[in-house]
């Protein structure tokens, strides 16, 4: 990246975990470097397949989209300043930070063993934080984490990894998952609205430019 001062900043993408009852940030997980792609599936919610003629062109909802990228993490340029977390544990913050978002907190687990144990017959599941992929204003995307896979390439003297790619598979979720009411759902509602207004920003096409001149 240029070092000029008029150069742009750089807006990195990340995950970002809020409370799902309050909204309440609990963890910024911001991406070391940009991935080069990514790749988004829409899989549209119709009629079509129920064999209904009259239900062709109905749509049931908000098609289910998944997103797959890959990250890379590096502790190179932390360890050439001798960062102490570096130094320490290499990259394992950073794993560790990526790899608890599919897990229900310790605490959480311990309490329900103890409800258990204790002859409690109904235990509730246990809710996680509401995860938000950001990539840009106009992408922030309540996601559940449907894949999670780590290539760990280097390791220092003690072991700890110091270079990995990580793998993330995320479905997002939307108001058919969460409801209109929830903060998930509203801040879906953003990403599709905000999907309409740039869609209406595009200059029209003409019939001629398909080599007709009307629809027959």
């Amino acid at each position: 990246m240029s070092t000029f001062p008029g150069s742009p900043k750089l807006v990195k993408g990340g995950i970002v975990l809020i409370d799902p009852e309050t909204a309440a940030v609990k963890r910024i997980i911001t991406l070391q470097y940009n991935p080069d792609s990514i790749t988004r599936t829409l899989q549209v919610k119709g009629n079509a397949e129920d064999g209904e003629r009259s239900e062709a062109l109905r749509l049931k909802g908000p098609p289910v989209e998944t997103i797959k990228l890959e990250a890379e993490i590096d502790a190179t340029d932390q360890l050439e300043t001798a960062e102490v977390v570096a130094v320490s544990a290499g990259i394992h913050t950073q794993l560790a930070a990526l790899e608890t978002m599919v897990y229900p907190e310790s605490r959480q687990m311990l309490a329900n063993n103890s409800l258990a144990r204790s002859g409690t017959l109904e235990i509730a599941p246990m809710q996680a934080s509401l995860a938000l992929f950001i990539w840009s204003k106009a992408r922030i995307l309540p996601v559940k984490i449907t894949e999670f896979s780590v290539t760990e390439e280097a390791f220092d003297v003690n072991l700890n990894p110091l270079r990995a790619r990580v793998t993330l598979g995320l479905r997002v979720l939307s108001v058919d998952d969460l409801g209109f009411d929830h903060k998930g759902g509203v801040l879906f509602m953003n990403y599709q609205q905000n999907k309409e207004r740039l869609a209406a920003m595009l200059t029209s096409g003409s019939l001629d430019s398909l080599g007709i001149g009307e629809i027959p």
